[in-house]
């Protein structure tokens, strides 16, 4: 099992999550933060430190945010990977209450 990053990372893009990583799975891109599924070590630390609680484990990812799965693990293979916590975005206050932001996710 991995973890995954979900819909409400997307504008947010806080990265405390980042700091705790002790395997450094995560991979930045313009908007959005995913996890490599192939170096998660289901450790579960990533969860707690998201303040959007964007982060889910495999089997528990809501129906509705199932293709962040396999969209975690497609774009890990072009992201680079972030390994240092980064300020958030200065907007990612107001994008942390918005729904439904699937159409704005930069690749």
């Amino acid at each position: 099992m991995t973890y995954v990053v979900t819909e409400s990372c997307i504008k947010c893009k806080y990265t405390d999550c980042v700091d705790v990583c002790p395997v450094d799975c995560f991979h930045e891109g313009p908007n959005f933060l995913v996890i490599d599924p192939d170096e998660c070590i289901d450790c579960t630390l990533c969860v707690a430190e998201c303040p959007v609680e964007a982060i889910f484990a495999e089997d528990d990812v809501p129906e509705d945010q199932r293709e962040f799965t396999a969209l975690n693990a497609e774009l890990a293979k072009t992201w680079k990977v972030i390994i240092e916590r980064k300020a958030g975005p200065a907007d990612a206050d107001e994008w942390a209450k918005v729904k439904d932001k699937r159409a704005l996710l930069e690749r």
